[in-house]
């Protein structure tokens, strides 16, 4: 695999990947059905990922997912679910696009590439919500939560049509949790 082909793998995975922190299985969707007709290469081993049956998986999923997202209470529960299962599918979703290099190059930038940004936005989301929650009881989440399942469907898209620009906006996406979150920490130390 050439240096621009890693490169541009890596952004569709950090775009794709940021996604699953908004919504794990919608991203998984796109990218099946994209790997379906063609519109993205997979690596070796990941075929799976563009069958008939992960498709309909995937979309089932990813409807009851959304939906499950707009119900109060539930949702904290989901994020319990939801965080791990971020990092495994935004690391999944990474090393499935590197195609042609060793194993071990390939799960390690997914891990690293992948899972980070899915684990980074999933942190915003999670603290999002928990703000919503002590400031409104709770009754602000549905909006959160259809902002949230809105941004994953058009962030995925995006990601396989404009990978660099998914990437710079996810990177942004990041960059400002990270500073947000360290904000918090410190406040919350002193």
């Amino acid at each position: 695999m050439q240096a621009t082909e890693i490169a541009m793998a890596l952004l569709l995975g950090v775009g794709l990947s940021a996604s699953c922190g908004l919504r794990v299985f919608v991203p998984l969707l796109v990218a099946a059905v994209a790997g379906k007709y063609g519109w993205l290469p997979l690596s070796n081993g990941f075929e799976w990922l563009q069958s008939w049956m992960a498709i309909a998986t995937f979309g089932v999923a990813a409807l009851v997912e959304v939906i499950s997202y707009k119900i109060p209470y539930v949702d904290h529960l989901l994020d319990t679910i939801a965080t791990p299962a971020s990092v495994v599918a935004g690391t999944v979703i990474s090393a499935s696009f590197l195609t042609h290099i060793d194993p071990l190059t390939q799960w390690t930038l997914g891990l690293i590439i992948g899972g980070g940004a899915a684990g980074i936005t999933q942190l915003g989301t999670v603290a999002v919500r928990a703000g919503s929650t002590a400031t409104t009881a709770g009754m602000a989440n549905p909006l959160f939560a259809l902002v949230e399942s809105i941004g994953s469907v058009v962030a995925s898209v995006a990601s396989v049509f404009l990978p660099v620009v998914m990437a710079v906006v996810a990177a942004i996406v990041i960059v400002v949790v990270l500073i947000f979150m360290r904000r918090f920490t410190k406040k919350n130390m002193v």
